[in-house]
């Protein structure tokens, strides 16, 4: 059976996640519908990282293995038919080695988190970004969000109920940059722990609001208790930017703003200086 990589976008907002679960429709259900009208033959959707409800997507990764083979712009276009009108839709469909796995053979994970930072309430963007209305301090955000890149133990910033083995984890990458009245908040590693990114955006907004400083954020993530991280921001503002797999080129697949690189840069400079909707079996490093 031929085996298809499928590059998803999604809304999550109607979904109760990413995987199949008895309290409401998944996006992995919905995928796994509209392959079933297709090819007529049930086949199992395995995601990339298994998004919480209410969080998006800009580029899921999950792969099927289809009774016989086909051009894949027919998959896609098949695919995105038979889902509408739901809010997804399979970018991309290539055809890949039978022993290709969305979920391990992932090198690295995108999220982005979006914050709306004005006065007015969002219109457009209601339930996509998390909407704060005083000015938040975003160097300040940034230059706290620089001292959680490294590998540590992230007890601090994972959830309770996280099932992971272990804490430890290496993030790459954790930068705070604006466009517009828009804040990003940027996080790149191999896995997360579960609500790992929600809670870095929650911590680092404190920060934005004058409650804590770097140097607070820096003892949190040392006490290694869930009790001294911050809070935990809501998922309408978090997407799943994208995944990368060995052969794919550089991780940072899309084009990025001279802020951002600028951020990198200083990240590597600091190196060198020294709910509702949870999978509830949720296995070790998949959600943020």
């Amino acid at each position: 059976m031929p085996r298809y990589r499928l590059t998803i976008e999604y809304d999550g907002s109607p979904f109760v996640g990413w995987q199949r679960q008895d309290n409401g429709p998944s996006v992995q259900q919905a995928l796994e519908e509209a392959v079933v009208r297709f090819c007529g033959q049930h086949c199992s959707a395995v995601g990339a990282g298994r998004t919480d409800a209410g969080v998006h997507a800009l580029g899921q990764v999950a792969h099927v293995d289809l009774p016989r083979l086909y051009e894949p712009t027919t998959v896609r276009d098949a695919v995105n038919f038979h889902l509408r009108p739901q809010p997804v839709a399979i970018l991309d469909a290539a055809v890949v080695a039978d022993t290709f796995h969305a979920r391990y053979s992932a090198i690295r994970r995108r999220y982005l988190y979006r914050i709306l930072n004005r006065r007015a309430a969002p219109t457009l963007d209601r339930g996509r970004v998390w909407w704060l209305s005083q000015p938040l301090d975003v160097p300040a955000m940034a230059a706290a969000a620089r001292r959680l890149v490294g590998h540590h133990d992230f007890s601090s910033f994972r959830s309770s109920a996280c099932q992971a083995r272990s804490p430890v984890k290496t993030l790459d990458a954790l930068t705070v940059t604006t466009e517009g009245a828009e804040i990003r908040v940027r996080a790149e590693a191999r896995s997360f722990l579960h609500n790992q990114v929600r809670i870095l955006v929650g911590t680092v907004k404190w920060v934005g609001e004058g409650r804590w400083s770097a140097t607070d954020v820096a003892a949190a993530l040392a006490a290694r208790d869930r009790r001294c991280g911050g809070p935990t921001a809501p998922a309408e503002g978090l997407y799943l930017a994208g995944i990368h797999y060995p052969g794919d080129g550089p991780s940072l697949q899309h084009v990025r703003s001279a802020a951002d690189k600028d951020a990198d840069e200083q990240v590597k400079e600091d190196e060198a200086d020294g709910g509702p909707g949870r999978d509830t079996q949720r296995q070790p490093g998949n959600e943020p």
